[in-house]
């Protein structure tokens, strides 16, 4: 059986249903090593501190933003207080028509399903209510250490959620 790659519970009003988010597309793009050419062994990037050319270790590397007269530095420690937690709730805001969320603002879908057997009746209930009402829910969360606007319709039988297309 296919592993979840976020768990927690969706929730709108005093509603609240544990699921589990599931990729509904497989990526098929081809990954390419670098090679030095003639012999097929591997060539890997090294940090190295551009002025001495020697190699830096990973624990001393810190970010830095470039100010054009300094830079401003950032500890590992202050990215992660600022980045946003792991949410174990997709949270409803509320519902909008399905014509009103237009397809093409959506990059990734994912399937979403019930947590254990005991769960699957009020995720029935609510894929239903969804498909009759012709609604998605708009709600947000937080995967992979970003957060998302997301909608959450009923399509065949099963609840989805669609993440935006952020641009590039």
């Amino acid at each position: 059986m296919a592993r979840p790659v976020w768990a927690g519970n969706l929730s709108f009003g005093l509603v609240s249903l544990p699921v589990g988010l599931y990729t509904a597309t497989d990526s098929h793009t081809i990954h390419f090593h670098q090679l030095q050419r003639g012999t097929s062994d591997r060539v890997r990037n090294r940090r190295v501190n551009e002025r001495t050319g020697d190699e830096v270790e990973l624990d001393d590397i810190v970010k830095g933003y470039d100010t054009g007269e300094e830079y401003v530095l950032v500890e590992p420690d202050e990215l992660d207080e600022i980045a946003p937690g792991r949410s174990r709730s997709l949270d409803i805001a509320g519902f909008v028509d399905l014509d009103e969320v237009d397809p093409i603002f959506f990059d990734t879908t994912y399937y979403l399903g019930p947590r254990g057997a005991e769960n699957t009746k009020v995720y029935s209930l609510l894929e239903q209510a969804l498909a009759r009402a012709g609604k998605a829910g708009i709600a947000t969360f937080v995967m992979r250490q970003h957060e998302y606007l997301v909608a959450v319709k009923a399509e065949n039988g099963v609840l989805t959620l669609h993440t935006p297309a952020l641009g590039g």
